[in-house]
């Protein structure tokens, strides 16, 4: 465990990389995100809690058990760790991210880091240590993954009709309906129902029209 009441994000993200455990409690039970959401310093708490090591996500570089192939192909690594690092979770950015990596803006790509982010979210919760964050966010991202492949393969503007969609908001008051549906959408079919963040989400959100 380390001190993150300087608030100092850089220092964080280099103790993270460097192996710092964040699961590790203090002599008061406490984490290293729970002490910094504790003293305010919610930027290392963000932090904190969307750090994955690249050595998890690179363990599916390397074919496992039976398998013949990898699951996810070396040259994907890089871009899928940059997405599931980002602390910037609307889904135009996480789109901007794919668009902006021609390896990853294909059918194919997609496909594999999504069965990969499907995994890593069962890791997630299935480990002695749970971690429903890092669970939800893997399957949020997959949902986005799964439905750039659907813009990919059915529209002719691609991921820039995704965007748009994203985007346009409703004639009577702008807000944007696509893009609060496809969030909803996530959410119902995060496929861990007894999730205490599940219900709570479903709790705050369900009687909120749109």
């Amino acid at each position: 465990i380390f001190p993150p009441n300087l608030g100092n994000k850089e220092i964080t993200w280099m103790m993270l990389e460097a192996g710092a455990e964040t699961d590790v409690v203090n002599s008061v039970g406490r984490t290293a995100a729970q002490m910094a959401a504790f003293v305010g310093q919610h930027d290392c708490v963000t932090i904190i809690n969307n750090f994955f090591p690249r050595e998890r996500l690179d363990y599916y570089t390397k074919p496992q058990g039976l398998d013949k192939e990898p699951k996810l192909p070396v040259k994907l690594a890089g871009p899928l760790h940059k997405i599931i690092t980002t602390t910037n979770m609307h889904p135009v950015k996480i789109v901007l991210l794919v668009k902006e990596n021609p390896l990853l803006a294909e059918v194919e790509a997609l496909q594999k880091c999504y069965r990969v982010l499907d995994l890593i979210c069962e890791k997630c919760m299935k480990q002695k240590d749970m971690n429903e964050v890092l669970a939800m966010k893997m399957h949020y991202i997959s949902c986005i993954f799964q439905k750039c492949i659907t813009f990919l393969k059915e529209r002719e503007d691609k991921l820039d009709g995704f965007i748009k969609s994203l985007l346009k908001g409703r004639d009577k008051d702008g807000f944007p309906v696509y893009q609060e549906k496809l969030i909803r959408e996530s959410i119902r079919k995060f496929p861990y129902c007894e999730a205490t963040l599940l219900q709570q989400l479903v709790r705050s959100i369900a009687p909120v029209e749109i």
